[in-house]
């Protein structure tokens, strides 16, 4: 398809945990945009769609601003998310009960400030794009509404941490810091 109608933002695989998560953008910079999560998993040999999500807010940040300026308030934003329970759990587990043990397969949305060298999600080393725009692909044990974002540290090139936000945090730590005047 023509990058007018449809757009790949961004990618993650986890190859470990077999999940997979595409951010897209449909009919990108028109002001009927929409912005669409999809969630894959490896099923046995194949990947297959578990879910998604979608918004129609398609508005994506024009460059990589630095933390604190206009279009970047900290050093990583949260923006939309998506989330399910895990498809291939439940084709392995197939009884009725097997839903509440079933993990969550979780993405988020993130705008990375320009200082960013890369991202550790976990144990996983995510690099920035040079747009900033990524998506985050997750697996935790089901909480029996949801699951539970793992811990993401933004990185700088000097490999200091800069930022980071917990796994209930709305907002990273720089954020926080500033709003509380440190």
């Amino acid at each position: 398809m023509p990058r007018r109608w449809l757009t790949v933002v961004s990618g993650d695989v986890d190859l470990d945990a077999g999940i997979g998560a595409v951010w897209l953008v449909w009919r990108p910079r028109a002001a009927k945009a929409e912005t669409h999560t999809a969630l894959m998993e490896l099923c046995g040999e194949e990947w297959q769609y578990t879910g998604g999500g979608g918004s129609s807010d398609g508005d994506l940040p024009a460059g990589r601003p630095a933390a604190a300026q206009p279009g970047q308030v900290g050093m990583i934003e949260l923006g939309g998310g998506a989330g399910v329970l895990s498809r291939a759990y439940r084709l392995r587990h197939p009884h009725p009960h097997s839903i509440g043990t079933a993990p969550w397969v979780g993405s988020n949305e993130l705008q990375a400030a320009a200082e960013v060298d890369h991202l550790l999600l976990g144990e996983r080393r995510i690099e920035v794009p040079g747009n900033s725009s990524l998506i985050v692909v997750w697996k935790s044990p089901s909480t029996g509404r949801r699951g539970i974002r793992p811990l993401i540290v933004a990185v700088g090139r000097d490999g200091s941490e800069l930022s980071r936000f917990g796994p209930h945090d709305s907002m990273d730590s720089y954020t926080w810091a500033k709003l509380s005047g440190q």
